[in-house]
């Protein structure tokens, strides 16, 4: 029985040739980037065209990409987790069209093989209330300056970027070759006495705290609200969702950390975790000029000395990590020192095993 519960069956939406060779597949190749070519078994081919996208779409925007897929696809298309705009055709013949098309509208065709990505990010300023910089604003100027490394495999192996707006790690940046973090610096002493008790509820906010430094507390006037032990608060907004009378953002505290060397994938070594590159850089919007800079500099100096297929985490362990700071010029600080005490779960964590 049809019903509208639940999101709808995916395999109605795929190409018919998919839809005929699905677990048939026999090898893919790049083409070249941002042009991928899938044969399957019986002969049949599949063409992808991979073209990045800003992420936040207009309708109008929405609605170009379908216009494509309908002339050139079938109306086939789909969008990939880090934003990329997929064009699906059995036709070689509409590939190039297709890929023209998509550049004069202002979209850059890239994005595979040893290319950089396009970043998956957060929400930012726009959305999102507890960010500590923005998303789409620097992502934007990060790919500006990288658009080459997008649309060219300059690069020794697949590289990837995530955007993480605050602490709470949405964009999942603790597996990438660079991870970018927006940090706040200090707790949301800014408490709207006036207002708790109407927005928040006491339980819930007290709760809402991992490292449990909020308590509750009793102006002089008699009103019932709450007090940050600055100690214990490691800054990360928890509180500012359930209660809106705890704002953590900050024009001078909140910056960007950098990470890298994190990966997801168990090829040649295992999975990493991202570790701490840059602890601190200060917002400066429009353009984020010093994250920018920062950001290329890591990629030049991993794309110069690294091997053939060897990912950022893999190259840094091979030369160790004083050669990485002393190769990028960034210093050593305290702040580099990994005092965390739940660690130890979490080392040795791979299904790679040697006897």
């Amino acid at each position: 029985m049809a019903t509208d519960i639940g999101p709808p069956d995916y395999r109605t939406m795929l190409p018919e040739v998919i839809k005929k060779n699905y677990g048939k597949w026999k090898y893919h190749e790049i083409l070249k980037p941002g042009l991928l070519k899938h044969v399957a078994e019986g002969g049949d081919e599949l063409y992808t065209v991979r073209a990045g996208s800003p992420r936040l779409l207009s309708i109008d925007t929405v609605r170009d990409f379908c216009d494509i897929a309908d002339k050139y696809c079938d109306g086939h298309l789909r969008f990939t987790s880090r934003h990329n705009i997929e064009f699906l055709t059995a036709d070689k013949s509409k590939v190039e069209p297709l890929i023209q098309e998509v550049s004069k509208l202002g979209f850059p065709v890239g994005g595979t093989g040893t290319c950089i990505s396009n970043i998956v990010h957060t929400q930012g300023w726009v959305h999102c209330h507890t960010p500590a910089t923005d998303a789409s604003g620097v992502v934007k100027a990060i790919m500006d300056e990288l658009y080459d490394y997008f649309v060219e495999e300059k690069l020794p192996a697949k590289f990837r970027i995530s955007l993480a707006c605050c602490g709470n790690m949405c964009g999942a940046i603790h597996c990438s070759d660079i991870g970018i973090v927006g940090m706040h610096t200090k707790p949301p002493t800014r408490i709207d006495d006036k207002n708790f008790m109407t927005w928040c509820e006491v339980p819930t906010t007290l709760s809402s705290c991992p490292t449990g430094a909020i308590r509750r507390y009793t102006t002089e006037d008699g009103t019932k609200t709450v007090r940050i032990d600055e100690e214990k608060c490691m800054y990360c907004g928890n509180c500012y969702t359930v209660c809106a009378a705890l704002p953590i953002a900050d024009a001078e505290g909140d910056g960007i950390a950098i990470f890298v060397g994190g990966k997801v994938s168990n090829a040649r070594t295992r999975p990493k975790f991202s570790k701490l590159a840059i602890p601190f850089i200060p917002n400066n919007p429009p353009r984020w000029p010093e994250v920018v800079s920062a950001v290329k500099n890591i990629i030049e100096v991993y794309a110069s000395h690294a091997r053939k297929g060897e990912r950022m985490g893999d190259w840094i362990e091979r030369v160790g990590w004083p050669t990485f700071f002393r190769l990028t010029g960034i210093p050593f600080t305290e702040k580099h020192i990994d005092d965390f005490t739940g660690a130890l779960s979490t080392y040795r964590t791979t299904t790679q095993f040697k006897w």
